[in-house]
């Protein structure tokens, strides 16, 4: 049960290898060459965020059937509406260049990471079947603190198939509190009782 909820962390979460992680690492060193870590990190998030919350967005990502320079004309076009701009922006128009911009969730999940590290962060995955509030989050990190995790820093992922509640990673622990996982539970106990 559990090597199934950590199975489905990794598949709903977005990969940090490989491309995305040389990515993430080359916008993170121009940042500190540049000294612009902390404004480079905010566009990050906002990127991130417009990733997740809209679907329109991320099916656009995803869709490898435009050509070059339509997918960097609208992907700068909602850049520009969203206030992204700068290292962010032509990292973007470098991964359409090279016909990656599908693993742009990936190099923003493993900036956040390298980020996080260099901080002395650590870094918590946090499944939900819907997206987290600001009070949710707010809870989520007392709650960590309460548990002896300092200086936490959450990724979030928005997983419908888990119906409910949320699926926790932090280091090498997964707390899964999803409806999908207790269902599970409750039907592994029914077969067994039979």
């Amino acid at each position: 049960m559990a090597s199934e909820a950590a199975a489905n962390v990794q598949n709903s979460a977005p990969q940090t290898g490989g491309a995305a992680q040389r990515y993430a690492l080359a916008l993170l060193d121009l940042a500190k060459d540049k000294k612009t870590v902390d404004a480079v990190a905010t566009d990050v998030e906002n990127l991130a965020t417009l990733t997740r919350d809209d679907p329109g967005f991320r099916a656009f990502i995803e869709d490898p059937r435009l050509g070059a320079t339509a997918q960097r004309n609208a992907a700068f076009s909602v850049l520009d509406r969203a206030g992204i701009s700068g290292d962010v922006r032509n990292l973007v128009g470098v991964m359409v260049a090279n016909r990656r911009l599908n693993l742009l969730p990936g190099v923003l999940a493993a900036f956040d990471n390298l980020l996080a590290e260099q901080r002395g962060q650590q870094a918590a995955e946090v499944v939900t079947a819907h997206p987290l509030s600001n009070t949710q989050r707010t809870q989520i990190a007392a709650r960590l603190t309460e548990a002896g995790y300092s200086n936490v820093r959450l990724s979030e992922t928005v997983d419908p198939s888990i119906l409910g509640g949320l699926i926790l990673k932090i280091g090498s622990r997964l707390y899964d509190t999803s409806i999908k996982s207790r269902l599970q539970r409750l039907s592994y106990a029914m077969k067994g009782a039979a």
